[in-house]
């Protein structure tokens, strides 16, 4: 018995030492990461906003760096145009070594790209372009490598032998450098984008890789073979023998038939140029047409495709995204930097959907991220008040139940906003979507628990935003929803930066009776449409006609009459009273939905009070707390 006690003890013991250990070895590899930065910081010069010390913490306050999910590992590096300059040291991000992605691109980085960067072996994504790196490519690589682009640097020399069996190899793009040597016969079956032009690459395209277009080559003078025109053969031709004597009799002879040759040949020549300029000025007319449609089309143009909406980036992203302004996408504080303006115009997009202040697409970026892309419309504002709204807006992201604004890009033409992408939706297609066989019902407490988010979300924004400061389009569009049934308000602060008409229209039923016009939007007339929000989630009816869904209700109105008859029950969603659900919940849920739907203002309560009357309905013992000491007056921001 004693033995078994002893061993137990042991066990225990050396279970606590292996903690302790990795405990120790992981505050030491972060330790590592930070100092390995530090170093690259010191050395090479960059914009005064990389403000990295060592009294910050390196995971949630360091600019463009990420993470791992304990915070134990630096994995990814984000810095495009942030002004860095000079040369990369040898040993300073090559011993990132749990590195998976860096983003050092359109920069001012000179000399060598040091050798163990792109060996580290956890390194997926590499983009390096527009920088000026010279030197040779480096030739050990990471196996796991899935995108690399170099170009528009000064590389030379040939591409290694070693990058001919990357297999997870999905983008190489080397263009607009000063490679040369024969392009190797590749072995990469996930090879989808690839670009060599304007190089000094010589010989023929390998078979491997024939499949590119032509403009993956073009630019290589002695390159050869398909896809591009010119014939291997006719590149060099071998010198003709010194004709003899007795040959140049028989030519002279051969004259006459020469003669009347040349001239089919002439005639040939002819015919064909006057067909060929006929077919050119037949292309130019259909592509002058085409761009003439395209301008109208806006900033996402693309072939319609069987999935509603999907369409191509356009390789001029907005008409008004200027060429001097191009990687200008201004990030806020805590973003993780992984792409800029360019990075945008290369993403498939596919149309989420056009709201109020404009259209949102979902942007699908080279690294993976995806991200969604909101172009406004009709904005009446300057550029000092517009940047002076998002940074409010910026700062209110913050909030967990606050869609976080990544991003913001403004030109006298274009407007667009950044933002993280939500799979799971919105709350109105979780309400109304889907209404057929295969449905998964939405519970009772998956509702409360997105009430819950939503108000504790709007209460931050009324808090943190100034006693003015509203939101002003609150509806379930608006209400994006995660895998975890948490919510985030998204469209917030854009109202003032909006040409809103003069006298808005009564049709909206989320909007309260007193705004007449977009400057009487108040904190008041949000807490009525939070109401009709909740009256939407309790009796799953529309209030604002949508296409494809025609019974609206004015549901405030509707609810009352129903009410005051007393027959409550059928208020209620029929699929929240198929599942399992506490009526005297959904009662008192009701009760403070009609409390915020009060027609008079005044008689409304503050957000952070409908708070902690939800909070109440799921925490009886919540009852006797004031709003001061709710929840909501201490959360925690990220």
């Amino acid at each position: 018995m004693k033995l078994q006690f002893s061993i137990v003890v042991a066990l225990a013991l050396l279970i606590s030492l292996l903690s302790l250990f990795g405990l120790i070895v992981a505050a030491s590899d972060l330790n590592s990461d930070r100092q390995a930065l530090l170093e690259f910081a010191s050395a090479v010069p960059h914009a005064p906003r990389l403000s990295w010390n060592d009294s910050s913490s390196i995971c949630t306050s360091w600019i463009g760096v990420t993470c791992n999910s304990n915070g134990t590992r630096v994995i990814g590096i984000h810095l495009p145009g942030i002004g860095l300059t000079g040369s990369i040291p040898e040993n300073t991000i090559g011993k990132l070594d749990a590195l998976r992605v860096l983003s050092l691109h359109s920069n001012g980085l000179v000399g060598d790209l040091p050798s163990n960067i792109l060996s580290i072996p956890s390194l997926q994504f590499a983009h390096l372009q527009k920088n000026n790196f010279s030197g040779l490519i480096p030739s050990s690589v990471s196996p796991k490598l899935t995108a690399l682009d170099i170009s528009f640097n000064s590389f030379s020399g040939s591409i290694p032998p070693t990058y001919q069996n990357l297999r997870r190899l999905t983008w190489l793009y080397l263009q607009n450098n000063s490679i040369s040597g024969t392009i190797p016969d590749f072995n990469l079956p996930n090879l989808k984008y690839l670009n060599f032009s304007n190089n000094n690459f010589n010989g023929s395209i390998p078979n491997s890789i024939k499949t590119f277009p032509s403009t993956s080559f073009v630019g290589n003078s002695l390159l050869c073979g398909p896809p591009l025109l010119n014939n291997c053969s006719s590149i060099s031709p071998s010198p003709s023998p010194s004709p003899s004597p007795a040959s140049t009799q028989n030519q002279k002879a051969k004259t006459p038939h020469k003669k009347s040759f040349g001239i089919a040949s002439i005639l040939a020549l002819v015919i064909g140029g006057i067909a060929f300029i006929s077919l050119l000025v037949l292309v130019f007319f259909v592509c002058f047409l085409k761009k003439k449609n395209n301008k109208r089309s806006g900033i996402l143009k693309g072939k319609a495709s069987s999935c509603a909406g999907k369409v191509e980036v356009s390789k001029s992203f907005g008409s008004g995204v200027q060429a001097a302004e191009k990687n200008k996408l201004f990030f806020f504080e805590g973003s993780s930097y992984t792409f800029d303006l360019e990075d945008l115009l290369k993403a498939s997009a596919e149309v989420l959907g056009k709201g109020s202040y404009g259209t949102a697409y979902k942007a699908v970026l080279e690294e993976g991220v995806t991200m969604v892309v909101k172009r406004l419309k009709e904005v009446v504002v300057g550029k000092k008040e517009f940047e002076q709204q998002l940074d409010i807006v910026g700062r209110i992201g913050r909030h967990p139940n606050v869609m976080p604004l990544r991003a913001y890009y403004y030109s006298k033409d274009e407007k667009l906003l950044v933002y993280s992408y939500m799979p799971a939706g919105s709350l109105f297609f979780l309400l109304h979507g889907n209404k057929g066989a295969g449905r998964t019902p939405f519970d009772w407490d998956s509702r409360v628990k997105i009430a819950l988010g939503t108000a504790k979300g709007i209460a931050f924004i009324h808090t943190e935003g100034g006693p003015k400061f509203t939101h002003g389009n609150i509806k379930s569009t608006n209400v994006l929803i995660t895998e975890e049934f948490d919510s985030c308000i998204s469209d917030v602060g854009l109202p003032p930066l909006m040409n809103a008409p003069a006298t808005m229209s009564r049709t909206n039923g989320y909007r309260a009776p007193e705004v007449t016009d977009s400057k009487k939007i108040t904190q008041k007339s949000d807490i009525y449409s939070f109401g009709v929000l909740l009256l939407e989630m309790l009796t799953g009816k529309i209030p604002l006609r949508y296409p494809g869904y025609e019974d609206v209700v004015d549901l405030p109105r509707w609810v009352r009459s129903v009410v005051r008859e007393e027959w409550t029950a059928e208020v209620f969603d029929e699929e929240l009273l198929r599942g399992q659900y506490v009526e005297e919940e959904m009662v008192q849920m009701l009760q403070i939905a009609l409390a915020c739907v009060a027609k008079t203002p005044d008689t409304r309560p503050r957000m952070d009070e409908a708070v902690r009357m939800i909070e109440e309905i799921k925490h009886p013992e919540f009852k006797n707390r004031t709003s001061s000491e709710s929840e909501y007056s201490n959360v925690q921001t990220p």
